[in-house]
């Protein structure tokens, strides 16, 4: 079938996106669903940082791809082997598929899956195909998602069904910025009632980490970014405390105010700099966990003294450490409670056409999530 697509030809791309339009709307060819795959209409897509570091170069990917990986839709269309899924079913994307067999899945670590983060890397769906081409050659999947486009299709093992009564526009948070960032605070993290924690980056997937931390009971939550808008929106959420993370005097001030530090700190911002500072304000014994996924030629130093003197503990966080089938159906159940009011993080709507401007929008901080209706 043809479908519309936001097609990324070649990358690094440079800002003003409005202008250097790395995202052509093409149309392209998507074949039908393969054994174990689904065809989904794309209800909604949410505009990431892990999209923008790849049109970037930060997160090098082959090209072309359709881009795209935080998004709700409805399935079309099952192929052979689909048995639980309908047509008419609603569903949420998520951005690493899992096989169920490797080591990793065996664990309980779904998010570390290593046949699907092979698959991502290569740019194609968990079956090893290419569903997408242009003008008769290949075109690659975005993380196995690729939901900058009217209708995809995507392995069973990319999806997970939700009740049809939350708006797509919603519902498609629940992919990357809620599991990554609730999660990093819930699971990875695991933060205990009446603990200090500390944000860093207020992004879609850091004020989800506040959000989480606030669910868990967290009794002080320090909201850190360079911009006042975010920390003002922060403040609405239930932070306890915010500072600009560009003052010089904030880590001393945070480490007054909490008696030598958080217990957890939480690096939400993609930087190497934005660690050191979440590194810095965690109290002795304490843990920073990351899940900003920065530059990779970008290096963070500590002294290994430290680490094993103060009994600090540094932890990496990815896709939220969740098990998207058990966490996704409960964190909506917390948004339906109001214990996660994720809906606030909507902040602007557009369509797949005027999509680089959305990123330009990102990229300036001037939105939270900016979510695109395909349709």
């Amino acid at each position: 079938m043809k479908i519309r697509a936001a097609v990324l030809h070649e990358a690094p791309k440079s800002a003003p996106f409005a202008t250097t339009r790395p995202l052509a709307i093409e149309e392209v060819e998507l074949a039908p669903p393969g054994p174990g795959e689904v065809l989904v209409r794309v209800g909604a897509a949410g505009l990431c940082h892990s999209d923008l570091s790849v049109i970037n170069g930060d997160r090098p990917r082959p090209t072309p791809m359709v881009l795209g990986h935080e998004a709700a839709g409805v399935v079309e269309e099952t192929g052979p082997g689909v048995a639980d899924l309908v047509p008419g079913d609603h569903v949420v994307m998520v951005f690493v598929p899992s096989c169920g067999h490797c080591v990793c899945c065996s664990e309980g670590r779904p998010a570390l899956c290593e046949p699907g983060n092979a698959t991502n890397g290569q740019g194609t769906l968990l079956s090893g195909e290419r569903r997408l081409s242009f003008q008769g050659g290949p075109v690659h999947h975005h993380v196995g998602v690729s939901a900058f486009a009217d209708y995809t299709v995507v392995s069973r093992h990319s999806l997970v069904k939700i009740d049809r009564d939350i708006p797509l526009e919603i519902a498609a948070l629940f992919g990357c910025a809620v599991l990554t960032g609730v999660g990093a605070a819930v699971n990875t993290a695991q933060v205990r009632a009446g603990e200090t924690v500390a944000v860093v980056g207020l992004g879609g997937v850091g004020l989800s980490a506040l959000l989480g931390a606030l669910s868990s009971g967290a009794a002080r939550v320090i909201a850190l970014d360079l911009a006042d808008d975010k920390l003002a929106m922060a403040r609405e959420l239930g932070a306890t405390d915010t500072f600009n993370a560009g003052d010089p005097d904030a880590i001393a001030a945070i480490r007054a105010v909490t008696g030598g530090g958080v217990d957890h700190a939480l690096e939400m911002a993609g930087s190497a700099k934005a660690l050191e500072l979440a590194f810095e304000i965690t109290r002795r014994g304490g843990t920073t966990t990351t899940a900003g996924l920065a530059n990779p030629a970008a290096r963070f130093a500590f002294s290994p003294t430290r680490l094993v003197g103060e009994e600090r503990t540094l932890r990496g966080s990815y896709v939220g450490s969740c098990i998207p089938t058990r966490d996704i159906p409960r964190f909506v159940a917390l948004y339906r409670a109001g214990r996660l009011p994720v809906d606030r993080l909507l902040t602007s709507r557009g369509t797949l056409d005027d999509i680089n401007a959305g990123f330009d929008a990102l990229a300036e901080g001037r939105t939270v999530r900016h979510v695109i209706s395909p349709h």
